[in-house]
């Protein structure tokens, strides 16, 4: 398996993590052979259904139990229900209890996952091999609301498979529907993203306007990938939320949310800055303070 390496915040060590099925990522990303096999089969919505129907099968639970054992799970975090878990996928979006995920002050990350921060939009494109330049209006497919968002913040949170996929609230406000823009479901695996961050441009994905009334308004987008067979949204559209509450959650497969800020209405912390700046991610949980 191929290697990614970031950072663990506490402790400031760096961490090897190793990439599920690389040789086959790189095959598929890089070789001739693999594009077509990409463009023709891998990328459709059909090979992410029938991976999920299967996930939702009584027949998957055998998967759990050995799945919590490879990744060293701490599944005293979770609420487990009496009789176990119906399926892999109820127990891939299982729910975590309370305590185990306090939240911070100023703007919290939504989700547990690994975070890179910049300062504005256009600094991603010098994180990822270059390519097709990242822009807020390739993203988002509306050119009035890119223009709001192209000067500021963004995150992106990438949640691994053995990461809590249930993603929450960053600050308090009022939250607007969700608006879905169809796409594929090419891999955020780091390393198809290696390749290019514009994979985000063409991947299905949801978002919404979070108006708070310190950090402006503020753009929440779930994008989905190979083996993401949904994206749920439980939260109640046109109401006002608490920082922390859960917005929703994604069916099996990795996953990655990114959040877009208004220009001058929040300030990320300054170690997500810097760890980007030298190409690693940060290990971040819901709940944790990413900026003011």
């Amino acid at each position: 398996m191929e290697s990614v390496t970031f950072v663990n915040r506490k402790t400031r060590e760096k961490i090897v993590e190793q990439i599920p099925s690389a040789g086959m990522l790189k095959f598929l990303y890089s070789s001739a052979l693999g594009k077509a096999s990409l463009q023709l089969l891998f990328k459709r919505k059909i090979v992410s259904s029938i991976g999920g129907w299967y996930m939702n099968s009584k027949g998957s639970k055998n998967k759990i139990e050995n799945f919590i054992k490879e990744y060293n799970m701490d599944m005293s975090e979770y609420i487990c229900p009496e009789n176990g878990f119906s399926s892999f996928n109820d127990f891939f979006y299982r729910k975590i209890k309370p305590e185990a995920r306090p939240i911070g002050d100023g703007v919290v990350s939504p989700a547990d996952g690994k975070l890179l921060a910049f300062n504005t939009i256009k600094e991603s494109n010098n994180f990822f091999i270059k390519g097709s330049e990242f822009t807020a209006k390739s993203f988002l497919k509306d050119e009035t609301l890119a223009k709001k968002y192209e000067n500021g913040a963004m995150v992106i949170i990438r949640l691994a498979p053995v990461d809590y996929h249930r993603f929450h609230m960053p600050a308090s406000g009022e939250i607007s529907e969700s608006k879905l823009i169809n796409g594929d479901y090419y891999s955020v695996s780091p390393l198809a993203l290696k390749k290019s961050l514009e994979i985000f441009c063409e991947n299905i994905r949801e978002y919404s306007i979070l108006k708070t009334s310190e950090n402006g308004d503020i753009l929440v987008s779930e994008v989905g990938a190979t083996m993401v067979g949904s994206i749920i949204q439980t939260y109640k559209p046109n109401t006002k939320i608490e920082k922390g509450s859960e917005k929703g959650y994604f069916a099996f497969g990795g996953s990655t949310l990114v959040l877009f800020f208004e220009e001058g209405k929040v300030k990320l912390d300054e170690d997500l800055i810097e760890n980007t700046k030298n190409g690693f991610e940060t290990v971040v949980k819901m709940g944790e303070k990413i900026g003011i």
